[in-house]
C-alpha cells in the first residue's frame, strides 16, 4: 500500500474532508498538523510545494495538491492507482 502523508491544520475543512475521503477508501495515512508543529516546518513545506494552503497530500512522496487535486483523482479513476 502507498504511504500517504497529510499536512493539515487543526481548522481546516478541507483538511477534514481529504481525511474522510482516504478513510472511507480503507486507505491509512499519516497526518502532519502544522498547528502543532514549528513554523520552519511549514516554511519548508511552502518551499517544496509553492503551496501556502492546506491540506498538501502526497502519495509514494510525490505532491498530489490539496483536497480539489484529490478529489478529482477520485472522479477521474486514478486515484486507486496511486494507492496501490
Amino acid at each position: 500500500m502507498a504511504e500517504v502523508i497529510i499536512y493539515s491544520t487543526t481548522v481546516c475543512p478541507y483538511c477534514v474532508r481529504a481525511k474522510q475521503l482516504l478513510e472511507r477508501k480503507g486507505v491509512a495515512y499519516k497526518e502532519i498538523n502544522l498547528s502543532n508543529e514549528a513554523p520552519e516546518v511549514r516554511m519548508e513545506l511552502m518551499q517544496r510545494t509553492n503551496h501556502r494552503t492546506v491540506p498538501q497530500i502526497f502519495i509514494n512522496d510525490q505532491f498530489i495538491g490539496g483536497f480539489d487535486q484529490l478529489y478529482a483523482l477520485e472522479r477521474e479513476g486514478k486515484l486507486n492507482e496511486l494507492l496501490a
